[in-house]
């Protein structure tokens, strides 16, 4: 049965008329039943350690629409939570952690093999979500990439241009590449962990790749990247992995060939057809909705899928936006979406 699923297939090159379809931050507040589970969990992090809760989660958006791959349900700043950071989220204006300005704080935090006491109840998630899922269901697992982990913690919150993290990545060197160091190594630990649990397919999450130009980009993007990918399919072959350095703009090209992903997700900046010419020979492409037409709805909503799934069925393809939904979707969009493209 593994090997019919739709999402595995798209994964290892076949091209399909129909493409197997997921939406990034799909179990979340746009859907009544996960703003009621998050209100049982009492907080987000609580809900995110609360392995039965988080599985429920996941599941939601599954039974709902019965999408061809669940993500686990987790955060990209769990890693640094579980290396020592404080966080704790903001209601309205999202994640704070303690900052890293220099030696000092990158000494307070542990090292890759001490987070797996903390990360137990997101191995336990996964277990859940494999025993749960319906036999057709990816269950994918994910994690931050270093360099937009690092933006965060490094500046304590999200920021519009990530000068903080550029502001230390030049002035102290040292400390900048001992964290992105850090980030990857337990990254590789996280992953594994997650895929020995029961995830099929890992994506490594980079939001923030955009921000990094020229040789900075492959640095701190493409080579932890490369590294991470590495080690997944050298302990663990066969495994599919899917990259998404936001944003990358022309660095997309020979992005997953150089990292050795087996998939490539796009942001909405990225026409489609030139992502069939200069992305698929390379490898499967994930995306790349506009979110805010899940808001909108209607026509246009329509004839953007119909046109995203037109341009990319010469090749393999995965159906998604080209960032997560929002809280302020239509759920009943999704319908419109699904319908748009399995007809």
């Amino acid at each position: 049965m593994t090997e019919k699923k739709k999402l595995l297939r798209s994964l290892a090159g076949e091209a399909m008329d129909v493409p197997p379809v997921w939406l990034m931050r799909q179990a979340g507040r746009y859907l009544p039943e996960y703003r009621e589970t998050r209100a049982q969990a009492g907080d987000f992090l609580s809900l995110c350690y609360n392995s039965e809760l988080a599985a429920e989660v996941t599941l939601q958006p599954i039974r709902r629409y019965g999408f061809d791959a669940a993500i686990l349900f987790a955060d990209i700043l769990l890693i640094p939570d579980a290396l020592g950071a404080d966080l704790w989220f903001v209601t309205g204006e999202g994640p704070r952690l303690s900052t890293i300005t220099g030696p000092d704080g990158l000494k307070a935090l542990k090292g890759k093999d001490d987070i797996h006491d903390h990360l137990a109840p997101v191995y336990e998630t996964v277990r859940i979500l494999s025993r749960e899922l319906p036999r057709e269901t990816t269950l994918i697992g994910f994690a931050g990439a270093p360099w937009t982990v690092a933006t965060y913690m490094i500046a304590g919150r999200g920021t519009p241009d990530q000068g903080p993290a550029h502001a230390l990545r030049e002035s102290d060197p040292d400390t900048f590449g001992a964290l992105i160091e850090l980030l990857t190594e337990a990254t590789i630990e996280y992953l594994d962990m997650q895929v020995k649990a029961g995830a099929e397919v890992v994506k490594i999450f980079d939001s923030w790749a955009g921000s990094l130009k020229g040789e900075a980009f492959d640095r701190f993007a493409l080579e932890p990247a490369k590294r991470i990918t590495a080690e997944m399919k050298r302990r663990n072959p066969g495994l599919p992995v899917i990259a998404f350095p936001r944003e990358a703009g022309d660095k997309y090209i020979g992005f997953a060939k150089a990292v050795d992903a087996d998939c490539v997700a796009i942001d909405t900046k990225v026409a489609p057809e030139w992502a069939a010419e200069h992305l698929q020979p390379d490898s499967c492409v994930q995306g790349n909705l506009d979110p805010k037409l899940m808001v909108e709805g209607g026509q246009r909503l329509i004839d953007e899928a119909r046109h995203i799934v037109d341009a990319l069925k010469g090749g393999p393809h995965i159906f998604n936006l080209g960032h997560g939904i929002t809280p302020d979707a239509d759920p009943e969009n999704v319908h419109v979406l699904l319908e748009a493209i399995r007809g």
